[in-house]
């Protein structure tokens, strides 16, 4: 009899509704504020952002990201400060994506999109050098690498959360949109917690 009664079990389950979702044709939407792959980002002008301080490698919990700043060239600088990035490399094997690294970076040089699908087929390919990790200079989008499964919208509202106030703390600017302008972006949009300046 044991045998009948899980087989009547089964057969309940194969007409009731499904819940689960026909991956990898569709994905669940992901929340806004999901951590995923990292990207350099420029100024509307072009120049990059990042400046070479290595603040994101200091703070790093799982020692994932290599930076060595380099002195800016004079007739043709690469970001507007004395420094540049000159190397940028992050380990995805190690990476823990708990985003200190966008809230530790004085110039939101780098951020984090939703992607986080990844299938790396050697361990070279884990390790994002800096020429994989900025915008493109053109469009100002995230650069799609053939191991990466990006989908419609997993480079909007990138890390949008550590920008909610000042980084100061200072009360006066909660609820005003503190993000600097992007290439392909302008200025990002607020989040739902938060208004425009006025």
């Amino acid at each position: 009899m044991g045998y009948l009664q899980g087989f009547a079990v089964t057969f309940r389950k194969l007409w009731e509704k499904r819940v689960t979702v026909p991956y990898p044709e569709s994905k669940r939407d992901k929340p806004a504020r999901l951590h995923g792959r990292h990207v350099l980002n420029r100024y509307e002008n072009g120049m990059e952002k990042c400046i070479g301080c290595e603040l994101c490698a200091g703070v790093c919990p799982a020692n994932c990201i290599y930076v060595r700043g380099a002195d800016n060239p004079e007739n043709e600088p690469v970001s507007p400060g004395e420094r540049y990035g000159f190397v940028y490399e992050i380990n995805y094997l190690r990476c823990i994506h708990c985003d200190l690294c966008v809230e530790a970076c004085p110039t939101q040089a780098i951020t984090e999109t939703k992607l986080f699908e990844f299938s790396f087929t050697n361990r070279e390919d884990a390790v994002y050098t800096k020429d994989e990790l900025v915008v493109d200079e053109s469009t100002g989008l995230p650069q799609h690498l053939p191991w990466e499964d990006w989908r419609p919208g997993e480079d909007l509202q990138t890390s949008a959360w550590m920008r909610a106030t000042s980084p100061s703390g200072s009360s006066e600017y909660v609820g005003k949109v503190a993000w600097d302008s992007e290439l392909g972006y302008g200025i990002r949009a607020p989040e739902d917690n938060q208004i425009g300046e006025s």
